[in-house]
């Protein structure tokens, strides 16, 4: 016979199911035009790799490579830093509505959100995107909270008026809860154009207030890159750290790096938040 839970046991419990019903279905918290908030279980993981064009393998529940305290499992195919961009802007594009609900955007905004021409050859690429994502499942764990679905649930085309309904699982809404996300510059991002691996360190290190040092293996390991030896990343590390650098010059956030034999060190110009975080520390 099942024991029934007491009255205070039962309480609790409906207690948490409220509070994070009520997480779940609101509005993702707002950020501004000029960056994109993105939780860091993308951002500091190979689940968006950086790579370049081509032959896209396809993985059934595989163990994707992440920093310490994130958990991925992933089925579909090969992600890049094209996808990141399209999500980031699908993200972008729904904050200012509930989790959940359908977000209807014109094929037009996204690419001109994505710095694109409305071109044939441009929505053909961008309706890849989609399909590519919308054809994932995911096991993250971060903490206390874990997602298993899509990274897009679901996508309709009206191919008439070249509109989009997109609805994302409200249940991403729990990595974006504390501290979970990064604001990512979106002028530099865009700058890095072309450079996945700049691309993907930017936006790694932007996830760190005051980064700590890290070895070449480790970021070779965590970027997914498919460099055939260590020797060869390392100068693509270099090339890739260059570029981040100008562009983060460029855009009026200062960024260095010294590489220090196997070590990495970086230095980052903190976010308005991320300064507020180290002062709390002090």
């Amino acid at each position: 016979m099942l024991e029934e839970r007491s009255q205070p046991s039962l309480t609790r419990q409906l207690k948490l199911e409220s509070n994070l019903d009520s997480q779940l279905h609101c509005l993702l918290p707002h950020w501004p035009d000029s960056v994109r908030r993105v939780p860091n279980v993308a951002l500091r993981s190979a689940l968006f790799g950086a790579i370049s064009k081509g032959h896209r393998p396809y993985l059934e529940r595989v163990e994707i490579h992440a920093q310490g305290g994130i958990s991925i499992f992933y089925t579909g195919a090969l992600l890049d830093q094209g996808d990141l961009d399209v999500w980031e802007t699908v993200l972008h594009m729904a904050r200012a509505q509930e989790l959940g609900a359908e977000c209807r955007v014109t094929a037009y905004r996204l690419l001109k959100e994505l710095g694109k021409t409305d071109s044939g050859k441009n929505r053909t690429i961008l309706d890849r995107h989609l399909s590519r994502m919308k054809a994932t499942a995911l096991q993250v764990r971060v903490g206390d909270h874990s997602y298993e679905g899509s990274l897009i649930h679901e996508v309709y085309r009206d191919h008439g008026t070249r509109c989009y309904v997109i609805r994302l699982n409200p249940m991403l809404r729990v990595f974006f809860l504390g501290d979970q996300f990064t604001d990512v510059d979106w002028s530099v991002r865009q700058a890095l154009h072309g450079k996945p691996l700049a691309q993907w360190l930017h936006s790694f290190y932007a996830t760190h207030a005051n980064p700590f040092a890290h070895k070449v293996e480790t970021l070779h390991r965590l970027c997914g890159s498919r460099a055939n030896s260590l020797c060869d990343f390392k100068k693509d590390l270099r090339r890739a750290l260059d570029a981040v650098a100008g562009a983060s010059a460029a855009g009026g956030r200062p960024f260095s790096y010294v590489i220090e034999g196997d070590l990495v060190r970086v230095k980052i110009t903190p976010s308005p938040s991320q300064q507020r975080h180290l002062a709390k520390q002090c």
